[in-house]
């Protein structure tokens, strides 16, 4: 099959969706790989690379030579326009709101999947681009607050006297919130987190980090967080009030499948927070955890810097580049396997086939998505 990868300039996203790497693997497994001028050159990986390990530069996309296409942005309508029927689109979909692109695929007969749809099972971890894409915004999250915090974060005892360890909260304790406790402990900071889900404490306390706990029956767990009750939330604010003056870094990843972020930190308990402290919202773009965040902005309320950053992966495009890459090649390799045993890609017995196909033979077949 011919293979394209696309150049993310239009999205102002640094990623590439393949890279090199990955690339020498699919045409060692007989595949022809196209790649656009410069796909790579903003995550560091320049078009001689692709050329030397065999892939085929691709002026413009020509859809009569494109079998499968990926990205590592929902497609815009510019590329879509082009692509014959049949073709297969591998990348995140963002279904929940970007409905029309869907709709459009299924009329144009275009085979899509979504990435961002793989399920959270353990033979999908391999695949699972949300959360090694996580892992890294965590941990540049801590790096960046770090850079723009006007004090240290470790403890040092001099012979001018001693500089006491900053605070750092990390709100959720998802992948990306684990990895900030992480690299902020790595750092010397003493590190506290929060989230609704109960299992989240043992995590938590096991990177060496105080779990902030609320004092109420109400309980839940799983993968995800979801949208708690409003006397849940009471108690939770109360609690969150009583740690947020004391904090130097306050990082904030909460963040619910297909609806908005919820709000966490409303605007007088970002008044709580003291001069100087940074807090780093990473649900900006879904509306973010906080009141005050504007999305790819930087504001200071009195004294404190409240960050959100486009897209925190552009400060690390290389290495979430070569993850990105390895999810999808993953994935393919999954894919292909199934092929062979049943080309009709929506009769396929696959759980992991079945969650992120979404439209097929110019229809949409995901029970997720609204016909």
């Amino acid at each position: 099959m011919k293979l394209h990868i696309v150049n993310e300039i239009g999205s102002s996203d640094y990623r590439v969706a393949i890279t090199p790497e990955v690339a020498q693997k699919l045409i060692g497994a007989g595949h022809n790989v196209l790649f656009e001028p410069g796909a790579g050159s903003r995550a560091g990986f320049p078009d001689s690379d692709y050329l030397e390990v065999g892939c085929e530069l691709s002026g413009n996309l020509d859809s009569s030579e494109v079998d499968v296409i990926f990205s590592t942005n929902p497609l815009n309508a510019g590329i879509t326009e082009h692509l014959k029927s049949g073709t297969i689109v591998i990348s995140p979909q963002e279904p929940f709101s970007q409905s029309e692109n869907i709709k459009t695929f299924a009329a144009r007969g275009i085979t899509a999947f979504a990435l961002d749809l793989v399920p959270r099972i353990t033979r999908a971890q391999y695949m699972d681009i949300l959360s090694s894409q996580a892992n890294l915004a965590g941990y540049k999250a801590i790096v960046e607050a770090a850079h723009l915090l006007n004090r240290a974060l470790p403890l040092m005892m001099t012979t001018a006297g001693t500089i006491p360890a900053a605070k750092v909260l990390v709100i959720g304790a998802g992948v990306a919130g684990l990895q900030a406790i992480a690299t902020a402990r790595r750092l010397g900071a003493i590190v506290s987190a929060f989230d609704v889900r109960v299992s989240a404490k043992e995590q938590v306390e096991s990177l060496g980090a105080k779990f902030i706990e609320v004092n109420s029956p109400e309980k839940t767990d799983g993968v995800y967080a979801k949208e708690m009750t409003d006397d849940y939330k009471k108690l939770q604010k109360e609690r969150l009030l009583s740690v947020l003056p004391h904090q130097d870094i306050i990082i904030t990843t909460a963040q619910i499948p297909g609806k908005r972020a919820p709000v966490i930190l409303e605007g007088d308990m970002v008044d709580s927070i003291k001069r100087g402290a940074v807090l780093i919202d990473l649900a900006s773009k879904s509306g973010g955890n906080c009141a005050l965040t504007e999305h790819g902005k930087i504001i200071e309320k009195d004294g404190a810097l409240i960050v959100s950053f486009d897209n925190i992966l552009n400060l690390i495009p290389h290495d979430s580049s070569r993850l990105f890459s390895k999810n999808i090649f993953a994935f393919c390799e999954l894919l292909t396997q199934k092929m062979k045993d049943n080309p009709d890609i929506s009769a396929i017995d696959d759980e992991i086939i079945r969650a992120t196909l979404l439209t097929y033979n110019g229809k949409i077949v995901n029970n997720q998505i609204e016909r």
